[in-house]
């Protein structure tokens, strides 16, 4: 088996929504034996079980999550040709763009399934912190898409 040339590996923690074309022209001009690249944009919800969500806080200690963001598009990268991360932090709106995941390999199932993992893993193991504040007040997302109430400090309501 011939090993792929030329491998793009790129992760980062942004603030600014990117591009998207850009990328995807970039990736495809770079690839001669790739058929495939997929995309996957999360963006924030407007609703949360009916109750209206007015935007989400994003916090990261950067040096961290980049690193752990970094040594899972490297450990992902064994069987594609090119693989790029990006996720937002800061004040974030509905709608807003909040991760993009480009995966380009030799067939769709592959990038499909890199795709799938990567976010997986993402969601799971890089030390992202997200506050979500609605019409009922304000809530840490954790693993899962359990919310926990966020209190307040010096707040006696027990």
């Amino acid at each position: 088996m011939r090993k792929q040339a030329n491998r793009g590996v790129h992760a980062s923690i942004i603030k600014d929504e990117l591009d998207v074309r850009q990328i995807v022209n970039e990736m495809i001009s770079q690839g001669e034996e790739e058929g495939a690249l997929v995309m996957f944009l999360g963006f924030v919800k407007g609703m949360v079980n009916g109750i209206k969500v007015m935007k989400l806080k994003f916090e990261a200690y950067e040096p961290l999550a980049s690193n752990k963001l970094a040594e899972i598009v490297r450990q992902e990268s064994k069987e594609v040709k090119d693989i790029r991360v990006y996720h937002r932090v800061g004040e974030l709106k509905p709608n807003d763009p909040i991760i993009y995941i480009f995966v380009s390999a030799k067939n769709r199932h592959t990038a499909f399934e890199t795709a799938k993992r990567v976010l997986e893993r993402v969601k799971h193991e890089v030390p992202i912190f997200k506050l979500e504040i609605r019409e009922d007040g304000e809530y840490w997302v954790v693993g899962d898409n359990k919310r926990v109430k966020r209190s307040k400090l010096g707040n006696d309501d027990h």
